[in-house]
């Protein structure tokens, strides 16, 4: 058992670029959380008990929608069902929630690592992303984050934004480092068909950026990132060394972990790691608080071959990579000869570099899911 994910399904306002389940009305906030602590206890003696839990996410959504009382009351009833070797255990917020009391309420809960979505500081941008809160929010939230009880903190940032230029990108990157934060996530904004942002560039109302500008902006974040001594570990995230995330290392290096709440996805391989399954609650909170979590939603069985394809998806989106020994050791998979040719390629040019261990480079980084689809289709 590597970890549990919770999934707070409340949000103030629906941001332009999310895919992610969430309801903007928000009179079920404790029904939800006596039906969470419902489905929680119905892990008890189960299978998902059997070994100690290392992290806790709470996601969304909006997790700071919650009062600390209400967040430690979940962790309290974790506590009563699984059993615990907490090295972790984080908590989305958005900035327009926090204030000094509230973070003191969520550290007495138990909550040790917090995940800010700040995005941008730049007011056009909050206001194109449909982001509830304010530039001078954000800096105030950091402020308060900075003289917390917190053990550490991450910050969120998107690039890629149209019309967004890499001055403007620097000046968020430079205000964010003033902070001094342990961790940083930098994604590319993505459009997603069914966002807000998804229908307006298919109606041609917004243009994405070229792939030449996001690939500058990608490279402005490396380098700024790098000088302050903020690493890249993974294509979207940084942190100082030895403050790596650990909740979202176990996704990529295919640990056990349990979803909870509604649209909660969870992974587990079944004994003798032949195999494996994926399942998640339904994606509806009215079916969540009818007890809809006691049916899996879409489950799906996995073979070797499909752990082996999605292991090397995830790993080689790591700066460390993934281990050859392990591919053939665990999942019986080896690279064909036209694949071998590829990746000798690919260290020609300076994308990867090859020895016990495959990995890319920040210039393959950059162009990750393009090589990967590459890869797994030869």
């Amino acid at each position: 058992m590597s970890g549990l994910y919770i999934h707070i399904p409340f949000c103030k306002q629906a941001c332009s670029y999310c895919d992610f389940y969430f309801v903007t009305r928000q009179q079920h906030k404790q029904d939800f959380v006596d039906e969470l602590i419902r489905e929680i206890h119905s892990k008890e003696i189960s299978r998902f008990t059997e070994k100690p839990i290392q992290t806790i996410y709470f996601g969304g959504g909006t997790p700071s929608l919650l009062t600390p009382s209400q967040v430690g009351t979940i962790l309290e009833t974790i506590d009563s069902v699984f059993k615990l070797d907490l090295k972790e255990v984080t908590l989305e917020m958005n900035p327009d929630d926090v204030s000094k009391e509230f973070l003191s309420g969520l550290r007495s809960a138990g909550i040790n690592r917090a995940s800010m979505g700040v995005q941008s500081f730049d007011p056009e941008l909050l206001k194109f992303m449909n982001r509830a809160h304010t530039s001078n929010e954000a800096l105030k939230c950091l402020e308060l984050l900075k003289a917390s009880d917190i053990d550490v903190f991450t910050a969120d940032l998107i690039y890629g934004n149209p019309g967004q230029t890499l001055e403007s990108l620097a000046q968020d990157i430079d205000t964010l480092l003033q902070f001094n934060p342990p961790h940083i996530s930098a994604y590319s904004l993505t459009v997603e068909p069914q966002t807000r942002l998804g229908k307006q560039v298919k109606l041609g109302r917004i243009t994405p950026p070229e792939d030449d500008t996001v690939s500058h902006h990608f490279d402005l974040v490396v380098e700024k990132l790098k000088s302050a001594g903020i690493y890249q570990y993974e294509v979207s995230n940084y942190a100082h060394p030895g403050r790596e995330a650990l909740h979202n290392s176990s996704y990529w290096s295919h640990e056990n972990y349990l979803g909870l709440g509604p649209g909660a996805h969870s992974f587990w391989w079944e004994e003798g790691r032949k195999s494996a399954r994926r399942w998640s609650n339904k994606p509806d909170l009215r079916s969540y608080l009818k007890q809809g979590w006691e049916t899996p939603y879409q489950p799906e069985s996995l073979t070797l071959a499909d752990l082996a394809e999605e292991r090397l998806m995830l790993g080689m989106r790591t700066k460390k990579g993934l281990s050859l020994e392990e591919l053939k050791n665990l999942y019986y998979f080896e690279f064909n000869a036209v694949q071998k040719k590829y990746l000798q390629k690919l260290e020609t040019e300076g994308k990867a570099e090859l020895d016990e261990r495959i990995s890319l480079t920040s210039n393959g980084l950059k162009i990750a899911d393009s090589i990967l689809l590459d890869l797994v289709t030869m």
